[in-house]
């Protein structure tokens, strides 16, 4: 039997088509089974309990657009090491410095840098690496030494920080800041030098940042007794004119008289502060800002706070938890917001 040429041409066209389908099929099957793969490539165990890893409380220290360090209060897993966790939240990386500005604050620890801590009866040496030593500043390894110390100093079980540099106590870093002695926790945001030079006790004020979204606590040098009724004053007088802060308390807001028994600190304003309760936040932030400043004192467990002499509202807050959680800062103003 004699096969035409178009009868070849056309099995052979068939036979092409066919190859062409298996090898389809046998791509897409190849296509399938490595997609397969790579969604099952994190298990579904991992994931889970990737959202139920357990939190803790942590604060850090950023610095804002005015140079000041402000603090924030941030939940992160919890882990034995918790100490050198919270420090490696302030070195400057893309994830930290994306964390920050979305508060409007930019990290202050030079990128790469390293910690080793020991602490022992309330004294933490802090082993910090030569990354460090890497500042732009005298300004900028004053706010890094500040970070460090005060973020240390948040711990219960530290009172006082020492600073080593590479495994070395030294005397000054690069741009001559002193880290010689011992750090304490009272010093953060130093008004003025000049005025702690000359003596006297430290007060530590919380005020409003110019947007109003965060607290900015400044250590002021009194020349009185360091107790809830002289803070109270100083917080009424308000910031420095030139603090770039806003106040904390109306400005013609009186204090009538200020009290302390058991562990309450009663604070009795003039009628004038309820002012406060009528700005756009309801006075939320002049009210933490008046318990964060009485909480600075020994034995304070509660602040009541009185208008002519009568109680407000029983939705006050009466005690001071958190310092600018991050989560409710963000909450209530979404947005990256850019520092200059």
């Amino acid at each position: 039997m004699k096969i035409k040429r178009a009868d070849i041409e056309r099995i052979l066209i068939l036979c092409a088509a066919v190859l062409v389908v298996v090898l389809a099929l046998r791509g897409n099957q190849q296509t399938t089974s490595q997609t397969m793969y790579e969604q099952d490539g994190i298990p579904i165990s991992q994931t889970v309990a990737d959202s139920q890893t357990e939190k803790i409380s942590t604060t850090v220290f950023y610095e804002d657009g005015e140079g000041y360090l402000v603090p924030v209060t941030r939940q992160i897993p919890k882990t034995d090491g918790i100490a050198k966790a919270t420090l490696n939240l302030m070195v400057k990386s893309s994830q930290n410095d994306m964390e920050a500005a979305r508060l409007g604050l930019r990290t202050v620890i030079p990128e790469g840098t390293a910690f080793e801590i020991d602490i022992q009866n309330g004294k933490a040496r802090v082993d910090v690496s030569k990354e460090a030593l890497d500042c732009a500043s005298a300004e900028q390894e004053a706010l890094m030494v500040s970070a460090i110390t005060h973020t240390m100093t948040t711990f219960s079980t530290v009172d006082e920080v020492e600073l080593l540099f590479d495994g070395q106590k030294r005397s000054k870093l690069t741009y001559g800041t002193d880290v010689s002695g011992v750090f304490a926790q009272n010093t953060v945001n130093m008004e003025s030098v000049e005025t702690f030079e000359q003596g006297g006790n430290l007060v530590q004020l919380y005020f409003p940042s110019q947007t109003g979204r965060l607290l900015v606590p400044i250590t002021r040098t009194v020349f009185s007794d360091a107790d809830p009724t002289t803070a109270m004053v100083e917080l009424a007088k308000g910031p420095r004119n030139d603090s770039g802060l806003e106040r904390a308390l109306p400005q013609n807001s009186g204090i009538r008289s200020v009290t302390m028994k058991n562990g309450v600190v009663t604070v009795d304003f003039s009628k004038e502060f309820q002012q406060a309760l009528e700005q756009s936040d309801g006075g939320r932030q002049s009210i933490r800002a008046i318990l964060f400043t009485c909480s600075q004192f020994p034995g304070v467990k509660k602040v009541q706070l009185l208008v002519e002499g009568k109680p407000m509202s029983s939705e006050t807050e009466t005690v001071a938890t958190f310092i600018n959680e991050e989560e409710e800062v963000i909450a209530q103003y979404p947005g990256v917001v850019e520092v200059e």
